[in-house]
């Protein structure tokens, strides 16, 4: 019997979602992939911006600690449209020179809106997946992966100008405040909890699942994050590519990450799950092998494109089973999962970076390559088929 089609209202959530997804894929794309103009205009070294991109990662972890408590006391919606509204303040703060103190800053409001959006975006689609029915996370994640190659490529196109970073952070601000309007609008009205969980109802999560889920999303998020911060850079300073190649490294890996989550909720429904997971870890294994074992432009940017099937299929795929694991409290399961996204992208982004001078940025890769083959040994914990119970409509 065809299962009944969404109400109105839930078709509009996930329009809100989606915007949320496309100003969360636009920010941040267009923050890394002006990373080496924002390094020369701070005039910093490669030592300097991991360490930023340290305190971005755990006050983006502390954002996620946020989104979890709006979101247990006035719903979801309202910790989304906060992550939403504090990137619209931070994205012009970083794009404006300043002095270093308020540039480091701009980025630590910017992390909390980061996490924020992470975890109640991740909160929301699960709550839109059940009302639909069938899986839906990965388009709303396909989003993200279009704005993101959008973002990457406004980079490269204004990349001439003097004020090519201040245009392009400008332009993701704007994004990001229409969609926080949105999504104040129009996107699911979950009941919040009274209070914080006490203890008792605490212990009741499903830790155990937790842990495997969330160091399967850190494994992922060591991979994205390594691409995501320093595929422009390896490819400009370490293998002296042209200014407008070397934004097409992580262009190429957000494209290959569109294609496949484009195609991971149709595939969610014709083929072993447990299988998606260990073939999607596998090829971005290698991908990021070839990165660090063949020093040329040209098969770096294939490296980085074999990556993005990781991303493109696992990020989805396993917030989806997260939510799974315990309906009645998965935004708390999602807030908690998503807090390995940070472990992941510390490991990924400032570890590489530490590594940028001995032995460098290409044979660093390797740290990416070995996480992503170690989710090998979580499949069997992923459910063969997706679970996924409607909502009231």
């Amino acid at each position: 019997m065809p299962r009944p089609a969404p109400s109105g209202p839930w078709r509009a959530a996930r329009g809100a979602v989606t915007a949320a997804y496309v100003a969360q894929g636009l920010g941040y794309a267009v923050v890394v992939t002006s990373l080496p103009a924002l390094k020369a205009r701070q005039q910093v070294d490669d030592m300097t911006v991991s360490l930023i991109v340290l305190g971005v990662a755990l006050m983006a972890a502390g954002g996620s600690l946020v989104a979890n408590a709006v979101a247990v006391r006035f719903g979801s919606r309202a910790a989304l449209t906060l992550g939403l509204a504090i990137q619209a303040v931070a994205l012009p703060a970083i794009a404006v020179p300043s002095p270093f103190g308020v540039f480091v800053a701009a980025w630590a409001v910017f992390g909390v809106g980061l996490g924020c959006v992470d975890a109640s975006a991740a909160m929301q689609g699960v709550a839109v997946q059940r009302a639909y029915g069938r899986p839906v996370l990965g388009g709303f994640f396909a989003a993200a992966t279009a704005a993101a190659i959008v973002g990457a490529l406004l980079v490269s196109a204004v990349a001439a100008s003097a004020f090519a970073a201040g245009v392009a952070l400008a332009c993701a601000a704007v994004v990001a405040l229409a969609a926080a309007i949105i999504v104040a609008r129009f996107s699911a009205r979950e009941k919040p909890v009274d209070e914080a969980l006490p203890p008792s109802e605490r212990a009741r999560l499903p830790r155990a699942g937790i842990w495997v889920f969330g160091l399967v999303v850190l494994a992922i998020f060591v991979a994205d994050s390594a691409v995501s911060t320093w595929s422009t850079v390896y490819l400009q300073d370490g293998l002296l590519a042209l200014a407008w190649v070397a934004p097409l490294g992580y262009a190429a890996y957000q494209a290959v990450v569109l294609v496949t989550r484009l195609v991971t909720d149709r595939l969610l429904t014709i083929v072993d799950r447990r299988t998606i997971v260990a073939v999607a870890a596998a090829v971005s294994a290698v991908g990021c092998a070839l990165v660090a074992l063949v020093p040329v432009p040209g098969v770096a940017v294939a490296g980085f494109a074999l990556a993005g099937v990781s991303a493109g299929v696992l990020i989805p795929v396993t917030f989806g089973a997260a939510g799974e694991l315990d309906e009645a409290h998965s935004d708390q399961v999602i807030a908690r999962v998503n807090l390995f996204n940070y472990a992941g992208a510390i490991l990924g982004a400032v570890v590489l970076g530490l590594l940028a001078d001995a032995p460098g940025l290409g044979p660093a890769f390797l740290l990416p390559a070995l996480a992503l083959a170690a989710i090998l040994f979580a499949v069997p914990r992923f459910r063969a088929v997706p679970k996924v119970v409607p909502a009231d409509r």
